[in-house]
C-alpha cells in the first residue's frame, strides 16, 4: 500500500509540473505576441514620419506629416491592438470562417456567402470617390505594414488566438474596411426577423390579438393590409416550424438585441456653460475585447477624437475642437422578404410581372478545416439573394413551390457610407456634418451634432422607395411578382427628416418613434423603444439648465419605466391582500416579495432584490400569456414586450382575453395568472439563489458578459479570456442593461453601452469617453480590461485633443519612418 501510494503521489507531481510547464509554455508563447509600444520601425507605403502616441490608457493618438500617413497610423495601430479581431470580423464578412473553425461555422458562411456581401463591398469600393479611396489604400497599407512586422520580426504571430488557429494572415484590402461596415449593417438590423415573426404569429392568431402583440408605437392598429393566407392562399397555418440552432459566430443578433442607443443634444442657451453638450451611448452586444476601439487622429483639418471600429479607419462617434456627433440606432425598416414562386415546369425560373424568367447563378466553394470543400450554388432574383428556409425562418411562411429572396439596403454595390464618416471627421460646422450625412447608405442611424452653442438631428443611411400600393407595407412577406410590392430604388438622402436649431433647445434620441408619418414616409412600423424615451424626457425636461453633469447622469440613470408602470397594473389586486402565513411557505415568500415591491421605486440597482423579483415575475407572467396561444412560437418572444402587457391588463381593445387559458374550462381572470406567474417567478429564484427573498441581488444574475466571441466557451481558456462583472440597468432603463432571455442564465446582460462619451462645447477639453473593456485584444495585457472596470464603476476619462497631455503620461510612442 505505501509503495502504491508513493507512485500514486509521484505520477500526479509529475503530471502536475508537466501541466504547469505546458502552460507556462503557453503563456509564454502567447505573451510574445504583446506589442512593444516604444520602438521605432521602417516601413514601406508611408510618406512621411508618424508617431502612434499611447497615453495612459493605451489609446493612440496619431500624428503625420498628412491625412494619408495618418490613416496609414490608424491602420498599423489596430492592427497591433485588435488584429485576431479584425481578421474575424472579416472572414465574417466574406463567408470564410469554416477555413478556420470547421463544420461549426458552416451555417455562418453561407448566409454570407448568399447574401452576398463581400461581393457589394467589392463593388463599393470601385464607387468611392479619390479622397475615400485614399483614405482606404492608406489605412490597408498601415495594417499591411503591421503584418509584415509580426512576420518578418517574429512577433508572436500578432495575436494569442494565432497559436491555436492557422496563423496565416491576407494582406488588407480597402474593400475589407467596407465589408466590416455592411457587416455592421446586419449586425443592426432586425427587419427581415420581424417581419418573418409577424406573418407567423399572424397565422396563429386573430388580427386582433396581433395587434396585441405587435402594437404601433403609438397608434390604434385600425389599418387594414393583407395577410399572409390572402396573399399566399397555399399556405398551412399555423406551421409547425423548428428554428435550428445559432451556429458558431452567427451574425444576426436574437430578437431586441440588433441594437440600441441613447442620444442627448442641448443648445447652448440650455447649457450652464453656454456651450452646447452632446452626450451619446451605442448600445451593442457585449464582447471581449469591445468591438470599439478609442483614437485620436491628427488631420489636416484637426484633431478628431472618439471611437473607431478596429477594421474601418474613421472616427465612428466623436468630437473635434469645433463639433461633436453621435449616433443612435435608427430601426429604419430597411429589409423587405419577397416571396419567389417558381415555375412547376422548370425549378431554375421564378415568376415575373412579365412572365417565368431564369435566376441568376453563381458557383461558391466553401472551404472546411479538415473536410471536403462544399459547392454553393448562389442565386439571386431581380428582388434580391434567394434564402434557405432556415434563413431568417422563412421557411416557416413560404409555401410549396416557392423561395424567399430578400431586399437590403446594405447590398448596395455603391455604398459610400465611408465618405459619409470621413466627412464627419472634416466638418468644420454643423451645416457640413449635415451635407456628409447625405453619402450614408447602410446602416442606417440618427445622427445627433452639436457645433459650439447649436445642435441638429438628421437620419443618416437611405431608406427604401417603395410603391404605396405594397401589399403589406413592409410587415410581412409579401409576392415578388407583384410589381407593388418590389422596391423602385433607394429614395435620397433629403428625403431623410431632419431637426436643425430646436425651438426648446433639446433633442434626443432612444431608438424611439421619430414621426408619425403614414406609409410609405413611416421610417419603420417596428420601433426600438417605446419605454426609455419617457424616462428621457423626464430627465431633459424637469431641468431648465443642463450641465455635463447632468448628462453623464442620464446616461447612469437605471430607473426602470416599464416597471413603475407595469407593476401598479399587474398587481393592483394583490397588494397586502394575502392572510397571515408560515416562515417558508409560498404564501409568505409571496407577501415578502409584494412588500418589497410596494415600496419600490423602479431603480434596477444591482444590490436590490427588487429588480429580481420584477424582471423574474414579468418574465413569467409573458410567458403565461403568450403559450396557451402561440404555443412553441411563445419561445421566440424571449424579451418582456411592456406594451403587451400593459394592454393586457388594462384590457384595451379586449387584450385582457389573453389571460383566459384557452385549453381549460374555468374562465380565467388576469389577477390570477398574475399570482401564478409570481409564485412561478419566486419559485424559480429560490432554487437559484436560495429561500430568503431580501438577500436575492440583481447583480448576482444581472452580470455584465463581455465574452470572447471564440474561445469565451473553452474550458479554462474562457476564464482568461472573459470578463465579468455585476451591473446595474435593465431591458428599459437608459443605462440599458439588456438580457438574454434564454438559457440558464436569463438574466445576464449581454447588450449595454459598449461606449459613453460626453462633449462640451463651452470647454470640449473637460469632454469625456469609455468604452466597456480596454484598448488591447490580447487577455495578458492591462489594457485588456483596464477601461472595463471604469465602465463598470460609471465612470470616465478625459478625452483630450491636447498633444501634450498624451504625451506626459505615454505608456510608449511609436515612430514610423518611410523606408
Amino acid at each position: 500500500m505505501e509503495r502504491l501510494f508513493r507512485w500514486t503521489f509521484r505520477i500526479v507531481v509529475v503530471g502536475l509540473i508537466v501541466a504547469g510547464a505546458a502552460l507556462a509554455t503557453l503563456l509564454w508563447l502567447a505573451s510574445r505576441s504583446l506589442p512593444d509600444y516604444e520602438r521605432t520601425l521602417v516601413v514601406s507605403g508611408l510618406e512621411g514620419r508618424t508617431e502612434i502616441v499611447r497615453d495612459l490608457h493605451a489609446i493612440p493618438h496619431v500624428f503625420g506629416e498628412s491625412d494619408a500617413d495618418v490613416f496609414f497610423g490608424i491602420g498599423y495601430a489596430h492592427a497591433q491592438d485588435r488584429l485576431w479581431q479584425m481578421t474575424l470580423l472579416r472572414r465574417t464578412a466574406q463567408g470564410r470562417l469554416s477555413e478556420v473553425f470547421g463544420q461549426r461555422t458552416l451555417r455562418t458562411d453561407e448566409l454570407l456567402r448568399r447574401l452576398g456581401l463581400y461581393r457589394a463591398a467589392r463593388l463599393s469600393a470601385e464607387a468611392q470617390d479619390p479622397e475615400t479611396a485614399a483614405m482606404l489604400e492608406a489605412y490597408a497599407a498601415g495594417v499591411n505594414a503591421r503584418i509584415r512586422s509580426v512576420n518578418e520580426d517574429a512577433e508572436g504571430r500578432g495575436a494569442p488566438e494565432y497559436f491555436l488557429f492557422p496563423p496565416e494572415v491576407a494582406p488588407w484590402q480597402p474593400a475589407d474596411s467596407i465589408a466590416i461596415a455592411k457587416l455592421m449593417a446586419l449586425q443592426l438590423t432586425g427587419a427581415a426577423a420581424e417581419e418573418t415573426l409577424r406573418a407567423r404569429a399572424s397565422l396563429a392568431l386573430s388580427p386582433e390579438r396581433l395587434r396585441d402583440l405587435h402594437p404601433e408605437i403609438p397608434g390604434d392598429g385600425t389599418v387594414v393590409l393583407a395577410g399572409m393566407r390572402d396573399m399566399f392562399p397555399t399556405l398551412d397555418a399555423p406551421r409547425q416550424w423548428a428554428a435550428a440552432p445559432r451556429p458558431a459566430l452567427w451574425p444576426l443578433a436574437p430578437r431586441g438585441l440588433a441594437g440600441a442607443s441613447n442620444s442627448f443634444a442641448v443648445a447652448g442657451d440650455r447649457s450652464a456653460s453656454g456651450g452646447a453638450l452632446l452626450a451619446n451611448d451605442p448600445h451593442l452586444g457585449l464582447t471581449a475585447p469591445s468591438i470599439f476601439y478609442l483614437a485620436r487622429l491628427e488631420l489636416e483639418t484637426g484633431g478628431v477624437i472618439g471611437a473607431t471600429v478596429p477594421g474601418i479607419p474613421t472616427i465612428m462617434l466623436g468630437r473635434t475642437e469645433r463639433l461633436g456627433w453621435g449616433l443612435t440606432s435608427t430601426y429604419l425598416d430597411d429589409q423587405d422578404i419577397l416571396i419567389e414562386q417558381l415555375d412547376p415546369d422548370d425549378a431554375a425560373r421564378y415568376r415575373t410581372p412579365d412572365g417565368f424568367e431564369p435566376f441568376e447563378t453563381e458557383r461558391s466553394i466553401l472551404r472546411i478545416a479538415d473536410e471536403a470543400p462544399v459547392t454553393l450554388t448562389l442565386r439571386r432574383t431581380r428582388n434580391g439573394p434567394v434564402l434557405t428556409p432556415a434563413q431568417f425562418d422563412v421557411g416557416a411562411v413560404t409555401p410549396p413551390g416557392h423561395v424567399a429572396a430578400l431586399s437590403w439596403t446594405a447590398l448596395s454595390e455603391e455604398d459610400t457610407s465611408l465618405r459619409a464618416a470621413l466627412g464627419l471627421m472634416r466638418a468644420q460646422s454643423l451645416e457640413d456634418a449635415l451635407d456628409a450625412a447625405a453619402h450614408a447608405v447602410a446602416p442606417a442611424f440618427n445622427l445627433a451634432v452639436a457645433d459650439g452653442r447649436r445642435i441638429a438631428m438628421t437620419v443618416m443611411g437611405r431608406q427604401p422607395d417603395r410603391d404605396p400600393a405594397h401589399q403589406s407595407e413592409g410587415r410581412i412577406p409579401a409576392p415578388g411578382w407583384i410589381d407593388a410590392n418590389t422596391w423602385r430604388g433607394l429614395k435620397p438622402a433629403d428625403a431623410n427628416p431632419r431637426w436643425v436649431d430646436p425651438e426648446g433647445g433639446l433633442l434626443g434620441n432612444t431608438n424611439n418613434k421619430l414621426l408619425d408619418a403614414p406609409f410609405p414616409d413611416h421610417i419603420t412600423f417596428h420601433w426600438g423603444d417605446s419605454q426609455r424615451v419617457l424616462r428621457m424626457e423626464a430627465l431633459m425636461q424637469q431641468r431648465e439648465i443642463h450641465t455635463r453633469q447632468s448628462l453623464v447622469d442620464a446616461q447612469l440613470d437605471t430607473v426602470s419605466p416599464a416597471a413603475r408602470a407595469l407593476l401598479p397594473l399587474v398587481g393592483r389586486d394583490l397588494w397586502f391582500t394575502g392572510e397571515a402565513a408560515a416562515e417558508g411557505t409560498p404564501e409568505r415568500r409571496r407577501q415578502v416579495a409584494l412588500d418589497l415591491l410596494a415600496a419600490w421605486n423602479g431603480e434596477m440597482s444591482e444590490h436590490l432584490p427588487e429588480p429580481l423579483i420584477y424582471a423574474a415575475w414579468m418574465r413569467a407572467l409573458q410567458d403565461r400569456l403568450l403559450r396557451d396561444d402561440l404555443g412553441p412560437l411563445a419561445a421566440e418572444y424571449t424579451a418582456l414586450e411592456p406594451l403587451f402587457i400593459e394592454r393586457v391588463y388594462r384590457d384595451i381593445d379586449g387584450a385582457s382575453a389573453w389571460c383566459d387559458v384557452i385549453q381549460s374550462t374555468a374562465q380565467e381572470t388576469c389577477t390570477a395568472i398574475a399570482r401564478l406567474a409570481l409564485d412561478d417567478a419566486l419559485q424559480d429564484l429560490a432554487e437559484r439563489f436560495g429561500a430568503r427573498v431580501e438577500g436575492w441581488r440583481w447583480g448576482d444574475a444581472h452580470e455584465a458578459r463581455h465574452d470572447h466571441p471564440v474561445l469565451g466557451e473553452t474550458p479554462f481558456l474562457g476564464g482568461l479570456v472573459n470578463i465579468r462583472q455585476s451591473s446595474s440597468g435593465g431591458d428599459n432603463t437608459l443605462q440599458r442593461g439588456r438580457t438574454a432571455g434564454t438559457g440558464p442564465d436569463p438574466f445576464a446582460n449581454v447588450h449595454a453601452a459598449a461606449y459613453r462619451g460626453v462633449y462640451d462645447f463651452a470647454d470640449p477639453e473637460s469632454s469625456v469617453f469609455i468604452s466597456s473593456t480596454g484598448q488591447s485584444g490580447h487577455f495578458l495585457s492591462r489594457h485588456y480590461d483596464d477601461l472595463g472596470v471604469l465602465w463598470r464603476r460609471g465612470e470616465y476619462i478625459p478625452m483630450t485633443l491636447d498633444p501634450e497631455l498624451a504625451r506626459a503620461g505615454a505608456v510608449g510612442v511609436t515612430v514610423l519612418v518611410p523606408g
